[in-house]
């Protein structure tokens, strides 16, 4: 009796809480590792302003934010340019 509990336990394990246990360690995984991305993107850019209003453009930080800005606009065309409809994404 106590093996056929065991037994039941460790299907419903397998089939049911594990699949489970990895989605949530995908969701948690994922997660991080956005924000992670999220503040390494956040961390060149301002670098790379930095960057520019000392060597670059010394003393006119407008152009340093213009530049930043053009380089966003430009990678955002880009980005819409690859979009498709939604009939042809599937």
């Amino acid at each position: 009796m106590l093996s056929a509990f065991d037994h039941l336990l460790d299907v419903v394990h397998d089939k049911v809480l594990r699949p489970i246990i990895m989605a949530a360690r995908v969701l948690a995984y994922g997660f991080i590792i956005v924000l992670v991305a999220l503040v390494f993107v956040a961390v060149l850019i301002i670098g790379f302003v930095r960057l520019l209003n000392i060597y670059a453009f010394n003393g006119h930080d407008w152009i340093s934010y213009a530049v930043v800005g053009a380089i966003s606009f430009i990678g955002g065309l880009v980005i819409w340019r690859r979009r498709r409809p939604v009939k042809l994404r599937k």
